[in-house]
C-alpha cells in the first residue's frame, strides 16, 4: 500500500494548464521538489544515505493561513544561525532530504548531519510517555542526582573506552561523533541506579541533607525535629540507591517511632527488655561519643550473657522501628542522649 502523497495537480510545468482550485479551499504554498536524481549525504553516525527524489512529493512549506511549516522553518533557522552540525534523533532521517533540497534551492550551505539512534526502554520498546518516565522532572521525583542522569545518558549510545563514570567536564572534553553507536541504545534502569548510588556516596553531606530535608518536608515531616540531617545522611549514603531511599532512612530520626506489634513481639522479649534496661542505665552516664557508647553496649552484652545481635537488634527496633541500620553505636551517637533515653523509656 502506497503512502498518501500530493499528486502534483497544481505543480507548474511547461505547457501544462493548471485546474482552478476547488471552491472554498484555501490554497497552501508547496516546495517544488526535484523529480529526478537522489538526495545524498554522509551522515556522521549512519554513513552514506541516499534517497530518491521520486520518493518525495511537493511538500507544504506554508499553510493556508500563511504560517510556515517545520521543514521550512528549521532550514531558515539553521541557515540564519550559521549551524554547521545538525545532531538529532534518527526519527528525523526522512526529513533530511526535504531540508537539503530547500537549502540548495535557497543557495545555502548544507550542514553536516548526525542522526542518533533512538533510546529504547528496559523492555526494548520505544520510550513512551504513557509507559515510561521520560520527563526530566520524573528523575528528580524518583531521587536521581542530575550528574548521575547526565553521566548515564552520555554513556548511552556513546563510549570512551571502558570509562563508565566521568564528569560533565570530561564528557565535554572527550565527546566526538566517531564513537556514537549506530544501533539503538536500550535504557537500563539498574545501571542508572548503580550510577546514582555512586554519586550519592561521593556527594557532599550538606547537599544530601538538603535533598533529604526537601523530601521530608513534602511528606509533612519537619526535618528540623530530630538529629542533624548531615550526620544522619552520612550514616546512610553508602546504603541507598536514590534520594527517596535516603529520605526513608533518615525519617525515623525526625519522627516518633511506633514499632509494629509483630516486630515488638519478635524482638522485644523479656530478656531483651532486661538487657535494654541495663543499657539504659549505662547510656544515662556514658560519655556521648561512639567509642564509649560501643563499650557500654559490649558491657551490657557481657553482663546479660548475650551476644551483640541479641542486644543490638532490639535496640534498633526501639530507636528506629526496624531491625536493620548502620552501626548501632553510630546511630545512638547521632540520635543524641535525650532522644535515645526517651525512646528506651517508652518500651521499658
Amino acid at each position: 500500500k502506497e503512502k498518501p502523497r500530493y499528486d502534483g495537480r497544481w505543480r507548474p510545468e511547461a505547457g501544462k494548464t493548471l485546474p482552478p482550485p476547488p471552491a472554498g479551499v484555501e490554497p497552501v504554498v508547496r516546495f517544488r521538489n526535484p523529480v529526478d536524481g537522489v538526495v545524498a549525504w554522509d551522515d556522521q553516525v549512519k554513513g552514506r544515505i541516499e534517497i530518491s527524489n521520486a520518493e518525495l512529493d511537493d511538500f507544504v512549506i506554508a499553510r493556508a493561513d500563511g504560517t510556515p511549516t517545520y521543514n521550512f522553518c528549521v532550514v531558515v533557522d539553521d541557515w540564519d544561525m550559521g549551524i554547521t552540525h545538525v545532531i538529532r534523533g534518527d526519527d528525523h532521517v526522512n526529513n533530511t532530504p526535504r531540508q537539503i533540497n530547500v537549502l540548495q534551492a535557497l543557495g545555502a550551505t548544507v550542514p553536516l548531519y548526525a542522526h542518533l539512534s533512538m533510546i529504547l526502554g528496559d523492555d526494548g520498546q520505544k520510550l513512551s510517555k504513557r509507559r515510561n518516565s521520560v520527563a526530566v522532572t520524573d528523575y528528580d521525583d524518583n531521587g536521581y542526582l542530575p550528574e548521575a542522569v547526565l553521566n548515564y545518558l552520555a554513556r548511552l549510545g556513546w563510549s570512551h573506552g571502558d570509562d563508565e563514570i566521568f564528569s560533565m567536564e570530561q564528557f565535554v572534553q572527550w565527546f566526538d561523533l566517531d564513537h556514537i553507536t549506530a544501533s539503538a541504545a536500550q535504557f537500563n534502569t539498574e545501571k542508572l541506579a548503580w550510577l546514582n548510588a555512586h554519586y550519592i556516596k561521593q556527594a557532599d553531606d550538606a547537599r544530601l541533607a538538603g535533598q533529604a530535608a526537601s523530601r521530608l518536608a513534602r511528606r509533612g515531616v519537619d526535618p528540623e525535629a530530630g538529629a542533624p540531617l548531615e550526620r544522619v545522611g552520612a550514616l546512610y549514603k553508602d546504603r541507598v540507591a536514590n534520594l527517596n531511599e535516603l529520605a526513608d532512612a533518615v525519617e525515623p530520626f525526625c519522627v516518633e517511632i511506633h514499632p509494629s506489634a509483630e516486630m515488638t513481639a519478635a524482638h522485644l522479649t523479656d530478656a531483651a527488655r532486661t538487657a535494654l534496661a541495663d543499657l539504659r542505665g549505662r547510656f544515662a552516664t556514658a560519655e556521648w561519643q561512639k567509642a564509649s557508647l560501643s563499650q557500654a553496649i559490649k558491657e551490657t552484652c557481657t553482663a546479660q550473657g548475650m551476644k551483640m545481635p541479641q542486644v543490638a537488634i532490639p535496640l534498633r527496633v526501639v530507636l528506629l522501628g526496624q531491625p536493620q541500620s548502620p552501626a548501632i553505636d553510630a546511630v545512638v551517637e547521632v540520635l543524641g542522649r535525650e532522644t535515645v533515653l526517651q525512646r528506651l523509656d517508652k518500651h521499658l
